[in-house]
């Protein structure tokens, strides 16, 4: 099955209760607050399965406490799996520091949590620092996971995660991208030190190609000029290489390093399987020649909520660590790659959707009522993605949710 992006569009003003209009305000700075206290959202008030989820008219409308940053109003949202994951507690302990770091705050102080990592909209308020945007300006953004997320009516957000959306984009497709994009320039680019002046000739390998982020990685290091190859099932294969992938990969015919040995090395192998791979991945690469394997699975917030955040960054610290330094005797480099916000990324990667390098996959909508039923197709979804991880080799099924 082919795992592609999954859009969940969630249009607010079929909402009952949900006023869809802008606010009636003189100058939205300085009025628009007194104009709107609560708002619509879909929140969670503790951790669990979907029948958490909750629907209210009365969520807190956000407030700029920064220079900074801006209110944008929410016209199309994504959900990931991280988002079901967050749903069930993942990276609690991780999330809780990062929100409050001197720990000032009582336990579950971050409920009612607003999920939704991606948001396409327009800004209504801008802070007094913030010079780049205006009032009216359609953006999008990768909303971090400390933050609250975009299944409201609106959200706040620093300028420095948010960018211009692009023109040729609707709102519903614009949603589609941020999260997956932000995730696979970190990896490939601030940590696999990819550029678009150095990719010329390079030859990349993406594990599990038909996730949300392989998907993206593929069409990008395209645009650069490498050569890619993925891993996905076969009936992923028409897809990917209309994409642009020079060479796909079956993974259900059979162990799929046996074929991907028989290639010529590469200089990057982007992972988004995790298992077993870095067994035999690693070998794949290029000796002595700066080549990277990165790989977006990994135990850091397993490790933090399991041994707290202490012992659980010492562990992570020593297990990347040892790996890192065991390969590169081998003369190749290992290293974690971190979704990471950035607005500056998203204007680059905005010039190359609007340059039609990129485009998004938008498979499926729905209204701002069900966000039950897309937490559940999503988490279906990944749960089919992980019934293949048994084969070895599996790709990240990313799902994306619009409202």
């Amino acid at each position: 099955m082919i795992h592609r992006v999954l859009w969940v569009l969630l249009h607010l003003s079929e909402s009952p209760g949900v006023h869809s209009s802008l606010p009636r305000c003189g100058r939205l700075l300085s009025t628009s607050s007194r104009c709107r206290t609560v708002m619509p959202a879909w929140v969670i008030d503790k951790y669990g399965s979907n029948e958490v989820l909750r629907f209210t008219k009365n969520a807190s409308f956000p407030i700029i406490n920064y220079p900074n940053e801006v209110i944008v109003k929410v016209f199309a949202a994504g959900l990931n799996p991280i988002d079901v994951a967050m749903r069930g507690g993942y990276g609690a302990a991780t999330l809780s520091m990062k929100r409050d770091p001197l720990n000032i705050k009582q336990s579950g102080s971050e409920f009612p949590l607003v999920l939704g990592r991606d948001v396409s909209g327009v800004i209504m308020e801008c802070g007094l620092d913030v010079k780049y945007f205006r009032e009216r300006d359609e953006v999008w953004a990768a909303i971090p996971p400390w933050k609250q997320g975009s299944l409201a009516e609106f959200v706040v957000l620093s300028a420095n995660e948010v960018s211009h959306k692009p023109k040729c984009l609707s709102h519903i497709e614009a949603a589609a991208i941020p999260y997956v994009a932000t995730t696979a320039w970190s990896a490939l680019v601030n940590t696999g030190g990819l550029r678009k002046d150095n990719c010329a000739n390079k030859r990349i390998l993406i594990l599990g190609g038909s996730g949300g982020v392989g998907t993206f990685a593929v069409q990008m290091v395209k645009a650069w000029g490498a050569h890619v190859t993925v891993t996905c099932s076969q009936n992923a294969e028409r897809f990917l290489r209309g994409l642009g992938a020079d060479h796909v990969v079956d993974y259900t015919a059979g162990p799929v390093e046996e074929p991907l040995s028989a290639l010529e090395k590469f200089d990057l192998i982007l992972d988004n399987v995790g298992g077993d791979t870095e067994r035999w991945a690693l070998k794949l690469l290029k000796p002595w020649s700066g080549s990277k394997f990165v790989t977006l699975v990994t135990p850091f917030m397993q490790n933090t909520d399991r041994l707290g955040v202490a012992d659980g960054m010492m562990q992570t610290a020593a297990t990347v660590a040892s790996k890192a330094l065991k390969h590169l005797m081998k003369g190749v480099h290992y290293r974690w790659g971190f979704f990471a916000p950035s607005g500056s990324a998203l204007d680059e990667i905005r010039d190359m959707v609007d340059a039609k390098q990129i485009r998004p996959v938008v498979e499926e909508t729905f209204s701002f009522s069900q966000v039950p039923q897309a937490f559940e197709k999503v988490e279906k979804g990944h749960a089919r993605g992980k019934t293949v991880a048994s084969n070895k080799n599996r790709k990240t099924s990313h799902y994306y949710f619009n409202v």
